[in-house]
């Protein structure tokens, strides 16, 4: 019977987390030295399993098997965000490895062919998903170009360059090669905390659509402008917030989200009128004639601020993520290992974050699993998972994985 090695797994997902370590967290940046060293470790470990391993020109570190089987690609992203935890990403990356390595030392499965990945930059410290992105071909050399890093602006050229990439053959998934692809994650919510559940099934992972809203006042002095003439930038956001705040929940789904990200004011004196005010938005859900009708909803609101407050007013789309379900046989997989492993402690959901795994789905049968985070915390240093969760999530996956090989193989 496959059995994964729980002692083995707990340790390199700690070793893993001393590539950046910060406080119980990780700071671990896309091409910062210690992503690329974590990056290069992984190629090291891939090799030691059998595999043919290499880091390709966007970062992504693939570990290919010797077989002309299909194989199954398990993994996540290597990179974390800023000053955040230890396991978002981080977790599927080392189930990817350790379901490799148990597979190669079960006589059983030896023949059953896992192929490992750790994708680069899902968490867009350059651009999001360019890992997965780049693997399906669905980013070109000119976005390539254009992109610069969010928080201090580097270029990702730059970036490519002192990270050792530059001239590196990015990798193009050959679709007849793979059986499809795996991915786990801790939830990042509460969900399966407050239920008492310990295996996520994914059903399907949302669609992230973000906005860039301007409103153009005029800016004056704030203690000699009359009330009354007064075309304030800062009211007209406060204004557009609420107005969201009142009319979204009457066109969402039940599991729709949304939230504004940031208001910034110019010039932002106390004693100045702001002139021009922007919001960074953004709303989340499964269904597309959902997401369509919030955005609906939104360029409404925003037109009915604008001549409320007699400011102009422009809106951007700068994303529009598609929401995608996953491959019910591959769910089918997971829901009964889950039911061997964790028997009424598991649960089908959707995802209210974005994965690589909407990306791979595109072109290949794909599915998720989640394990809890404790307190609902993510993308913070203090996530965290119990050790019985990280290694029945594990168990769970490579069950799945070996369902879904052998039928592969009949």
């Amino acid at each position: 019977m496959l059995k994964i090695n729980a002692g083995r797994l707990l340790l390199e997902l700690r070793r893993f987390a001393q590539f950046g370590a910060y406080r119980t967290g990780v700071h671990r940046p896309t091409y910062s030295k210690e992503d690329m060293d974590s990056r290069r470790w992984l190629a090291q470990q891939y090799e030691a399993v059998g595999l043919q391993a290499h880091i390709d020109g966007v970062g992504n570190v693939i570990g290919t098997p010797l077989s002309e089987r299909r194989f199954l690609l398990i993994g996540s992203h290597a990179e974390s965000e800023n000053h955040a935890g230890w396991l978002d990403g981080a977790l599927g990356v080392m189930y990817g490895l350790e379901i490799a390595r148990t597979f190669a030392e079960t006589p059983d499965c030896a023949g059953l062919p896992i192929a490992p990945v750790a994708w680069a930059d899902e968490e867009g410290h350059y651009v999001s998903m360019l890992g997965s992105r780049s693997f399906i071909g669905d980013i070109d050399e000119a976005e390539i170009d254009r992109a610069v890093n969010v928080h201090h602006g580097l270029p990702l050229r730059e970036a490519l360059r002192a990270a050792g990439l530059t001239g590196v053959p990015r990798s193009l998934l050959e679709p007849e090669r793979y059986v499809g692809y795996l991915e786990a994650h801790i939830e990042q919510g509460d969900a399966l905390e407050a239920s008492g559940n310990r295996i996520g099934v994914v059903t399907s992972i949302v669609g992230l659509w973000q906005y860039s809203i301007v409103f153009r006042g005029i800016q004056n002095h704030a203690g000699t402008t009359r009330m009354a003439i007064r075309k304030d930038a800062g009211v007209a956001a406060a204004t557009l917030a609420t107005a969201i705040a009142e009319r979204f929940p009457k066109v969402a789904g039940p599991r729709s989200v949304w939230t504004t990200g940031r208001i910034s004011l110019e010039p932002g004196a106390p004693s100045i009128i702001p002139g021009k005010a922007e919001m960074l938005f953004q709303f989340r859900d499964s269904e597309m004639p959902v997401l369509e009708r919030l955005d609906a909803a939104l360029r409404e609101l925003v037109e009915e601020t604008a001549i409320s407050t007699g400011c102009r007013a422009e809106i951007e789309r700068t994303e529009a993520g598609k929401p995608w379900h996953m491959d019910p046989a591959f769910q089918a997989a997971i829901e009964n290992a889950a039911a061997r492993h964790a028997p009424g402690a598991y649960v089908r959901m959707p995802s209210g974050a974005s994965h690589d795994a909407q990306v791979v789905a595109r072109k290949l049968r794909a599915a998720m699993l989640f394990v809890p985070s404790i307190g609902g915390i993510s993308h913070h240093w203090t996530e965290n998972t119990d050790d019985a969760d990280l290694v029945l999530g594990c168990q769970v996956l490579a069950d799945a994985a070996e369902t879904i090989l052998r039928g592969e193989s009949r």
